[in-house]
């Protein structure tokens, strides 16, 4: 079956598990994953047969079969690398918060965002965890703030997560507004040191203007279920609990351990969205659609 190369930039945490996902993919074939200096990821990746390089995105954007890009560096460097990518004509779906490109959540506006866009950027960890509830109670309520406080193992906070927690909060927020509707929003993220690890927790919090019990819990729980179509260890803690104009849910995210532990939920749920998404456009693409 013909399947759609792609890369990987950078060999971390976050890139090595994607590329454990794209080996269960049915439209996305793993082809070369690059960095900037030898590293154990690039040597698992090497070991495993793929190709490997140290020139960061000149290799992905130099190969002529690889058509999608997966950016798993910093903000920073995605500010280097998406004019490369751009000009010559590659896909990139950003795992940092730089936000070149539009926000995209799977289950809420991926449909929505036309075939010429060539930069998808997945929000956060914790924006993809919590905009889908906030888009499903503002589809039925009318969200007058949004705040959500996003909680998850010290220990899967990795350097880059450490190195973008400004950007996290401030493109987190944004998102809750742009992507979940949400008039006002704030976004928190709390790094949990607990023995053993806890797994990401998500509190959503939102101010209504018209509250209507009924249609909020049937409109989380049928977004939950779009969720959990490619991030099967998403649930809720606590469903919607209700209080005058607010309501409160708490989203659990645990992790399917391709290659990271399952508590580090953080990185598994913006990794499967990525590759959720990437499956449709690269069916998309051969299709000859895009």
């Amino acid at each position: 079956m013909e399947k759609v190369k792609v890369g990987i930039i950078g060999p971390g945490n976050i890139g090595t598990d994607l590329m454990f996902k794209i080996l269960k993919s049915k439209n996305l074939e793993m082809k070369t994953m690059t960095g900037i200096v030898e590293s154990e990821g690039l040597k698992r990746a090497k070991e495993m047969g793929f190709n490997v390089s140290t020139e960061g995105a000149k290799a992905v954007a130099e190969d002529p079969e690889i058509k999608i890009v997966f950016e798993a560096t910093s903000a920073p460097a995605h500010l280097a690398n998406a004019p490369i990518l751009k000009e010559a004509g590659k896909i990139c779906f950003d795992m940092t918060p730089a936000a070149v490109g539009p926000y995209v959540v799977p289950c809420v506006n991926l449909d929505e965002l036309g075939d010429d866009v060539d930069d998808y950027n997945m929000v956060t960890c914790g924006g993809q965890a919590t905009v889908p509830i906030v888009s499903a109670i503002n589809a039925v309520a009318d969200v007058e703030y949004a705040e959500i406080v996003a909680s998850i193992s010290s220990k899967s906070a990795g350097p880059g997560t450490r190195a973008n927690i400004d950007e996290f909060t401030q493109t987190t927020a944004h998102a809750l507004k742009v992507v979940g509707g949400a008039d006002t929003s704030k976004a928190i993220i709390i790094l949990n040191p607990a023995e053993p690890p806890v797994m990401m927790a998500n509190t959503i919090y939102c101010r209504v203007k018209n509250k209507d019990e009924e249609a909020i819990k049937k409109s989380v729980d049928e977004m939950v279920k779009k969720i959990q179509a490619y991030v099967p260890g998403y649930s809720l803690r606590v469903p919607p609990i209700f209080d005058d104009d607010r309501v409160t849910v708490i989203a659990q995210v645990i992790g399917a351990g391709d290659f990271l532990p399952e508590y580090s939920g953080n990185l598994d749920i913006i990794n499967c969205a990525a590759v959720g998404a990437a499956e449709i456009v690269a069916e998309r693409i051969l299709k000859g659609v895009r």
